[in-house]
């Protein structure tokens, strides 16, 4: 479970709590909202992340008033919540990939966008490799490199899962950054290319010079109806509905610049041939 499932969980103990308080059963809750009794049963046990409307709704129903501020406080910043990298990565990266890999095996769809880096779900040994050692060095947390390396490759398996659905859209900006040695970073790019035509991945390239539907300020990741964003310092997990929704719309305009199948093919050899020569 990860930290921002525990508080969440935490946050639902305390709605239950309220509840019981005011003697209501889920059920009065429900019928008096409006709502499933699923959706009580939801909330109370952190498996759904509620509205702010949603907690001024249960509040006012149970007249408990006095907790509604504090409520509507935690609950933003269960929404947007930071987890320092040197908090997560302080055994190392190994961890956090096995983390993801446990996410991601999970899910039925994942859409990634990235900037300035290739996709670490199809990354190379020698592309992935260099990232985690500058990443270790920079925050100064334990190098476990090659357990990390290794970690991430197991990940990969997921692209063959024909029971997902997988959308990889980077820039071609991210694919002249010298993350590595040239020679390197070409059989990163012949990998992307495998990946054209495979039913069940998409892989998109947003060419240098083509015009834009929207500004993409950052990478980001949407697994199922999560949104996580990196920044050097910490990963920011997002799970409001709306921003998830937002996310989703920006992803589908970035698409529309997009170039894929023969022309990401075209812009991979044009890179390959830059750094060739």
């Amino acid at each position: 479970m990860t930290d921002f499932e525990t508080r969440r969980k935490e946050f639902g103990a305390k709605l239950r709590r309220l509840r019981e308080h005011h003697a209501a059963s889920g059920r009065d809750v429900a019928n008096e909202l409006g709502w499933p009794q699923s959706k009580v049963s939801k909330l109370e046990t952190g498996k759904q992340t509620p509205d702010d409307s949603d907690v001024i709704e249960w509040c006012t129903l149970l007249d408990a008033s006095e907790a509604r501020d504090d409520l509507l406080a935690e609950l933003a910043e269960l929404r947007v919540q930071q987890i320092e990298w040197r908090r997560q990565l302080r055994a190392g990266h190994r961890d956090k990939q096995t983390q993801l890999d446990q996410r991601q095996q999970r899910a039925t769809r994942i859409r990634a966008v990235d900037i300035t880096s290739v996709t670490g779900l199809v990354q190379t040994p020698d592309y992935a490799r260099r990232i985690f050692r500058t990443q270790a060095d920079l925050l100064e947390i334990p190098h476990d490199t090659e357990a990390a390396v290794k970690a991430r490759m197991k990940r990969q398996q997921i692209l063959y899962d024909t029971d997902k659905q997988i959308e990889i859209l980077i820039s071609e900006a991210a694919l002249a950054h010298m993350i590595t040695m040239p020679t390197e970073l070409i059989v990163q790019l012949d990998r992307l290319a495998t990946l054209i035509g495979m039913p069940h991945v998409r892989l998109g390239i947003l060419p240098l010079y083509r015009q834009l539907p929207h500004v993409p300020v950052h990478g980001y990741w949407i697994v199922d109806d999560y949104v996580t964003i990196e920044n050097i310092t910490a990963e920011v997990e997002i799970d409001d509905p709306e921003q998830v929704a937002l996310y989703h719309r920006l992803t589908g305009r970035l698409w529309t610049a997009a170039a894929d199948g023969d022309d990401a093919r075209t812009v991979l050899s044009r890179a390959a041939e830059q750094l060739a020569g």
